[in-house]
């Protein structure tokens, strides 16, 4: 078995990754006048993709010595996990205003089926199965864009083309809770620096007269009264990275590959 990632942090699928029945990407006013996202880099990041697993499948043997010639290869399936840049992107999915109908990230359901058909053309696997991870950033408690996003990742696996081809598997479940709660403890940590470095009117330094060393000793209390020692070591044993990388803890990665993985065995046995 050969596992080919390809995998650029910092990505959204509305253009960096954009295939090509998506169509052209449609730039904003803001785009404009910032100069960004220009129509030739749109879908870069697709491209980049398809020519790295055109690459590898054209000599397996370079990578997997136990690939056999004479037995080839077959493409077993297909994961996609991806999620916050697009739940972020306030230019292309703008906020709509309270109350409105619809799921403003409505448009990324689309995205997403023609990046499903797309690879598959690209790959000359018409029915390879697709595993979509729907972001599970958050856990248990999103927010409202955070579960209006889900729910739009999710949807292209209902579309009645993609039956018994396409799962939706949520990540949620795999959320570590306990290490998301002192997270967001540090987080007001790093807010509470921010407000005494820039004379916050509600902080303990709205009149500025707080040395330097004065406010790291108060930064070092309010964080001693908020963190136990305990959640500290366990933040510290337990995640690498922040919580749009789900905290880069082990534990949360190994349980998604472990339920994309049985999703992706699923849809290939019912499929025989």
């Amino acid at each position: 078995m050969l596992l080919i990632k390809a995998a650029w942090g910092g990505k959204s699928l509305n253009y960096d990754f954009r295939s090509p029945s998506a169509g052209p990407y449609p730039r904003t006013p803001s785009d404009i006048e910032k100069n960004r996202n220009t129509l030739e880099n749109s879908g870069h990041y697709y491209r980049l993709m398809a020519a790295h697993v055109k690459q590898v499948l054209a000599n397996p043997g370079r990578v997997c010595p136990a690939y056999d010639p004479k037995e080839g290869y077959e493409i077993a399936g297909f994961i996609w996990l991806q999620g916050f840049n697009d739940m972020v992107d306030g230019n292309f999915y703008p906020k709509q205003p309270k109350g409105a109908p619809g799921n403003r990230f409505a448009k990324y359901s689309e995205l997403m089926a023609a990046f499903i058909r797309d690879v598959r053309r690209e790959f000359g696997a018409p029915k390879m199965p697709f595993v979509i991870g729907v972001m599970g950033v958050g856990g248990k408690e999103p927010g409202d864009d955070n579960l209006a996003f889900r729910e739009a990742m999710a949807a292209p696996a209902d579309l009645p083309e993609f039956k018994g081809n396409v799962t939706a598997v949520r990540t949620a479940p795999f959320w570590d809770e306990q290490l998301g709660a002192i997270q967001a403890k540090k987080e007001k940590v790093r807010q509470m620096a921010y407000e005494l470095r820039n004379k916050g009117k509600r902080s303990a330094n709205a009149d500025g007269k707080m040395t330097e060393e004065q406010q790291r000793e108060f930064l070092k209390d309010y964080e001693a009264k908020l963190i136990t020692p305990a959640e500290a070591a366990q933040l510290k044993r337990g995640s690498s990275n922040a919580g749009y990388h789900y905290l880069g803890c082990a534990k949360t990665f190994a349980l998604m590959g472990e339920a994309f993985a049985e999703a992706n065995l699923k849809m290939r046995s019912e499929a025989k």
